[in-house]
């Protein structure tokens, strides 16, 4: 797994109370990096089961496969 992935699954399991993220929280962990390639390692993780999708309609967030509430609520 690269660095960066490993970057974005340590963020997430850094924080406590919040399971869903906006893309914008994730640039801020790669400041140097353009959006673009944020994106793709996002798209990576969730590629391989790692991270989710969430949609609330009007936004996109991003979470940890089985982690939040979302996921209790759809089972």
């Amino acid at each position: 797994m690269s660095s960066e992935k490993e970057q974005v699954l340590e963020f997430l399991t850094g924080k406590t109370g919040k399971s869903k993220f906006y893309f914008s929280d994730f640039c801020k962990i790669f400041p140097d990096k353009k959006q673009r390639e944020v994106k793709k390692i996002l798209t990576e993780l969730v590629n391989e089961g790692k991270l989710e999708f969430w949609s609330s309609g009007s936004t996109t967030m991003y979470g940890m496969t089985g982690a939040g509430k979302q996921k209790a609520e759809e089972e």
